[in-house]
């Protein structure tokens, strides 16, 4: 398992509410879909700097 490392972090009530959203529709943690979205942009980003 990869070393996880905490980061104190806090949202616009908008964005902290789709998070909310997201999770309860996934069926996931809000921690693990702000994971998921940060993954996808750096995916994003890694294939556009090909």
């Amino acid at each position: 398992m990869t070393e996880m490392k905490q980061l104190p972090i806090r949202f616009p009530a908008d964005v902290k509410a789709w998070l909310a959203d997201q999770a309860r529709l996934n069926g996931s943690s809000q921690n693990s879909e702000v994971i998921r979205a940060v993954r996808e942009r750096m995916e994003r980003q890694e294939a556009t700097s090909v």
